[in-house]
């Protein structure tokens, strides 16, 4: 029943997607708009279709409906319920069912927002890409990832395994995908834009205006998923790390590098009416880059802890790949006459200028990335070499681009629009300039060493004076409603990458990490801390077996690193204990299960300074981008805007 019922709904999405794609091609080139009106009734079919589709799994998980392949292989009686909720994106089919229900909910707020303009040719070209889009992740649905796919139960067959161990054992999991797929799949409404930009010849300001919050709003869940990510692989995997230029963690970062380009250089073209051709680029890139890391995910070309197993769907989904490239390309070429601008930058002292520095330094940051990333796949594909770019490459080419990032972070917001003084700059750079050598002492003072780190401080410090004086001046003229608006709460935004880099450079460049081979009563010493190995205990149920020691810190709480079995996988994880506070992290692994009640352990202790600025950082982050979709100013008619300037 659940198969049957499930499979239908996927049916009737790809039905109205296809329908949808081709009905509105011909209407837009036929002109008949009674046709174009009904895109609506086909953007409802595909949302009743994918969420459908996603409830119907849900209830078949929570039935242990077993006569589904997809439940057999990650349902449980056994998994807690919260995971169990998330099984569903824990594998391939079923995380393309949720990929499909944000692509859906996209479209049908898409159709909601601009319902009162159907008859717009650029609305309409928009709808058809994203019908384009639905129709293909729905294809993949019906066909080579169908998840409702059924069989008989074999033989002596009693439960499932339930969800990988390392996505059941914390409440992230529940969060992180969901959000990093509302950034990847946000993307696709500014790049519909773009595309029905280009096709109706229709390339000035218009689309920009009509997707600046959709593209802010994909930005901002992309950012909270990264970083929830990487919060996720510090609680649970066990490493002590939270970012290991692993390539489907490169494939995350990489979209939301030429989307962070993007959102700094539409400025320009909004103020100086230049970079067409540029930004439009940047949105298609963008685009295209989240089909290349759902390529990477889903193909297993990558055995990674963040990839699922090799699928069929790989060589789908590069020929995808390759179609939006190649046909963004194709189309910004055969524009090319109406996206050339007339203006052009007149000085090197402008925001313009810094602003176009900042979009050379995330393009070529995301070009090394992608070489570092890609380099080992296409040396085995030529003579089946197989290469491993570990993170030396990236951290030594990857750390200039960083601080001329943050330095350039610090300088554009100062930089006047047009041309400016060289005694304007200087009067402004003054706070700026004192807050990076304030910074600077500071970090020497609390006893910071090592050139990279202390270059990193001062620009973080010089980048914070900058966001700080904007914010000042702005709430000392407008108190509260000074913080609201795109460039204030950049400005916030501007703060959380200043925290995120103080935390990123501190605990790497800082990290002590040893291991302890101690006896029950015996203490050690780390950094300062002292850690007594109290006694250790058993707790299990019908999921896991988990034997757990009791470490107390500095004379105070206890803290509990432990060592899971799973039974239903049969695989043994290590489960970390964390006390984190504004100042430093203590990081405890159980490298070994005591064999016996209170017997001798191997306990792995690392110290890590400011490490939770990382996750502060981050919030502040996505504070900003809020910020920065509300009005700072009286209320205006954004439709008028719109129809103004893409008439």
């Amino acid at each position: 029943m659940n198969s049957a019922l499930g499979f239908g709904f996927v049916s009737l999405g790809f039905m109205a997607s296809l329908i949808g794609t081709f009905g509105g091609i011909y209407a837009l080139i036929s002109g008949k708009d009674f046709l174009l009106k009904t895109l609506r009734q086909w953007s409802w079919l595909i949302g009743i279709g994918a969420l459908g589709a996603f409830v119907v799994m849900e209830v078949a998980i929570f039935q242990r409906d077993y006569s589904i392949n997809y439940v057999r292989q990650v349902g449980s009686s056994s998994t807690p319920r919260l995971y169990n909720f998330a099984a569903i994106w824990s594998s391939l089919e079923g995380s393309l069912l949720l990929w499909m229900l944000v692509l859906a909910g996209f479209l049908l707020a898409v159709t909601i927002k601009f319902a009162s303009k159907p008859n717009d040719p650029l609305l309409g070209w928009a709808l058809v890409v994203m019908f384009g889009v639905s129709s293909f992740f729905f294809l993949i649905l019906f066909g080579p990832a169908n998840p409702f796919v059924s069989s008989e139960i074999p033989l002596g067959f009693i439960d499932g395994p339930g969800p990988n161990p390392l996505l059941q054992n914390h409440i992230l999991v529940a969060f992180h995908p969901p959000m990093l797929y509302l950034g990847y799949v946000g993307f696709t409404v500014p790049f519909a834009f773009a595309i029905a930009s280009l096709i109706t010849g229709r390339v000035g300001d218009g689309w920009l205006l009509a997707t600046r919050r959709w593209t802010v709003f994909a930005w901002t869940f992309l950012t909270l998923g990264i970083i929830l990510g990487a919060w996720w692989s510090y609680e649970v995997l066990g490493w002590g790390g939270f970012w290991a230029w692993d390539p489907v963690e490169n494939a995350s970062l990489l979209p939301w590098l030429t989307g962070t380009a993007f959102l700094h250089s539409v400025m320009i073209q909004q103020q100086r009416g230049i970079l067409r051709v540029w930004n439009i680029s940047l949105v298609c890139a963008t685009f295209s880059l989240t089909i290349f890391g759902t390529f990477l995910t889903r193909s297993g070309v990558f055995d990674s802890v963040h990839a699922f197993s090799e699928s069929a769907i790989g060589p789908w989904l590069l020929a995808f790949f390759a179609f939006v490239s190649l046909g963004s390309i194709f189309m910004i070429g055969w524009r090319g006459n109406l996206l050339s601008s007339k203006g052009a930058i007149s000085s090197f002292k402008s925001r313009e200028a810094a602003f176009l520095a900042n979009n050379f330094l995330f393009g070529a940051l995301a070009f090394i990335i992608l070489i570092g990333t890609t380099f080992p796949l296409l040396a085995e594909l030529i003579d089946g070499t197989q290469l491993t770019i570990a993170r030396p490459y990236f951290d030594s080419m990857g750390r200039p681009v960083g601080f001329m990032i943050l330095f350039l972070m610090g300088a554009a917001p100062l930089v006047p629009w047009g041309e400016s003084s060289t005694e304007l700059l200087r009067q402004r750079l003054n706070f700026p300039a004192v807050a990076g050598l304030v910074g600077l002492l500071i970090s020497v003072l609390f006893g910071a060493r090592g050139f990279y780190p202390l270059v990193a401080f001062t620009l973080a410090s010089f980048a914070a004076g900058s966001a700080l004086r904007q914010l000042f001046r702005s709430v000392k003229n407008q108190k509260f409603r000074g913080v609201l608006g795109r460039k204030n709460g950049g400005m916030i935004v501007h703060l959380g990458v200043v925290m995120l880099a103080v935390g990123l450079v501190a605990s790497e460049s800082y990290r002590v990490d040893q291991v302890f081979r101690m006896k029950v009563g015996e203490s050690v010493t780390l950094e300062g801390n002292s850690f007594e190995y109290v006694g250790s205990g058993d707790s299990e149920d019908s999921r896991v077996q988990t034997r757990f020691v009791k470490i107390k810190i500095n004379d105070n709480k206890i803290y509990e690193p432990a060592i899971t079995r799973y039974r239903r996988q049969g695989i043994v994880v290590p489960t970390p204990s964390v006390r984190s506070s504004l100042v430093k992290d203590i990081y405890l692994v159980l490298d070994e299960s005591p064999e016996e009640q209170d017997g001798p352990i191997r306990l792995r202790a690392i110290v890590r300074p400011l490490v939770i600025w990382l996750w502060i950082g981050g919030l502040f982050m996505g504070l900003g981008s809020l910020l920065a979709v509300l009005p700072a100013k009286k209320k205006v008619d954004l439709a008028a805007i719109v129809e103004a300037k893409t008439s």
